[in-house]
């Protein structure tokens, strides 16, 4: 299988979970909030699920297993604390220390959550927040976190290139030249 079909089906799973976590419970106030940049908490969630997924399919390849679907919910969940955290509200404080807690708390109050998924969301913040994860599937949200939000963080900053190599912000790198 191609790495694009690859990706593709990822995607389509990476949809399917969360149109369901969506009917279930409040998925959907996640496009309301910005997590990084200007990418949406939704966006980041998703964008997790998908470098999860394609995380366990590489280590599934050398014989290493997960648990499929604890770590695609846990990987949508993990961020599922339903507030805009750039708001000044007292409560948002050390929002980076105690957001995984209030995730999980959401989470348990609209989804039956397996011990999995519960790990995956308390811990994905490790190391800020210093107890590790203690399953594979944790682990790897950790990390497919840790990763998509250098990219979403660093995205905005750099100049993008298209495929055909031509430099899309050409206008606005004049600008800081000149």
């Amino acid at each position: 299988m191609s790495d694009t079909v690859r990706a593709e089906k990822i995607a389509r799973e990476v949809d399917d979970a969360a149109r369901q976590l969506a009917q279930a419970g409040r998925l959907d106030l996640m496009h309301e909030f910005i997590q990084h940049g200007d990418v949406t908490v939704y966006t980041h969630v998703t964008s997790v699920a998908r470098a999860s997924l394609s995380f366990a399919e590489r280590l599934g390849r050398v014989g290493i297993s997960v648990d499929r679907l604890s770590l695609l919910r846990g990987a949508l969940l993990h961020d599922y604390f339903l507030y805009d955290w750039h708001d000044p509200d007292p409560s948002h404080r050390l929002h980076g220390f105690r957001h995984p807690f209030f995730a999980l708390a959401r989470a348990e109050e609209d989804f039956e959550l397996t011990p999995r998924e519960r790990n995956i969301i308390v811990r994905h913040m490790f190391p800020l927040v210093p107890v590790p994860p203690t399953c594979r599937e944790a682990w790897i949200v950790c990390l497919a976190d840790k990763w998509c939000a250098l990219r979403e963080t660093i995205a905005g900053r750099l100049p993008r290139k298209d495929r055909a190599g031509d430099d899309v912000n050409s206008e606005s790198n004049e600008k800081r030249r000149g």
